[in-house]
């Protein structure tokens, strides 16, 4: 890392594992961050800032937490966000894409059609991504080192799931309709355009000294799903300061010898 304060900007980061990540970077013993926590909601943001600053902090640490507010959704509130982070700095050394949403159980609630639950899903998880990236492209290329980051999903690997491995143990009777499940086709079809937005943005920086990961952080407790992190943990779920940690990892270049791939935190994703 730089020997200067590195900047980050994590997008989704008022709730969840982006909380749960700019924690981690709080607590780290190897290096203080300057963190600008994207949330979708500026009251919220402002308010996860207030408590990470007042009790994440460890004494004597020089890290800072600041409110930015960005919804993926909006090519306005991009633009905005971009601005006010050029404001605040002139240049980002890590960007980690975390916002996301799993919103085919809206579809299967009666909550959303289901086309519009597919556009959602595509639209926060591909798109918005991609143009936030975009977006902060010049601030990242200021850096001396940056490090580019995408939070992906295990159950984005479609060579796994071509083989039934793994999360995909149910299996429907023959007929129709299917019995209603709980398979997240929208979630994990964006989340595999995720990847290859990863590798996108690999072939476009081949030349600029970026470093880029797509993460899969585990299956954890977050209320990602909307079923609960009580649920989740009793299904197997770990706590998202596991994957928070891991993601730390990765930002202080523990996985330096994996850019340009899926990770998991013990081996690459197949593609």
């Amino acid at each position: 890392m730089t020997t200067t304060i590195p900047t980050v900007f994590i997008t989704g980061a008022n709730a969840g594992l982006g909380f749960e990540v700019v924690k981690s970077l709080l607590a780290s013993s190897k290096q203080s961050y300057r963190v600008l926590l994207g949330g979708r909601s500026f009251e919220r943001a402002t308010e996860a800032t207030r408590i990470l600053t007042t009790e994440h902090i460890p004494s004597g640490s020089r890290s800072t937490v600041e409110p930015v507010q960005v919804d993926l959704s909006s090519d306005e509130s991009i633009e905005k966000a971009f601005e006010t982070v050029k404001s605040k700095t002139d240049r980002v050394d890590v960007l980690i894409n975390n916002a996301g949403g799993q919103f085919d159980s809206y579809a299967q609630d009666g909550k959303m059609g289901k086309r519009e639950m597919w556009n959602l899903s595509w639209d926060t998880n591909v798109t918005g991504t991609h143009l936030l990236t975009e977006a902060f492209a010049p601030l990242l290329l200021a850096s001396s080192e940056p490090r580019l980051l995408f939070i992906t999903s295990g159950t984005s690997s479609i060579e796994e799931a071509s083989r039934g491995l793994p999360y995909t143990a149910a299996k429907p009777p023959a007929g129709w309709p299917k019995p209603r499940s709980y398979e997240f086709t929208a979630y994990r079809a964006s989340k595999a355009g995720l990847n290859m937005v990863m590798v996108e943005w690999k072939r476009i920086f081949q030349n600029d000294p970026v470093k880029l990961w797509a993460i899969s952080p585990g299956f954890l407790a977050t209320n990602l799903a909307g079923v609960g992190s009580d649920k989740l943990k009793s299904m197997g779920a770990q706590d998202p300061t596991v994957g928070a940690e891991f993601v730390r990892d990765v930002v202080e270049g523990k996985r330096d010898a994996d850019v340009g791939t899926v990770i998991r935190r013990d081996a690459t994703q197949a593609w």
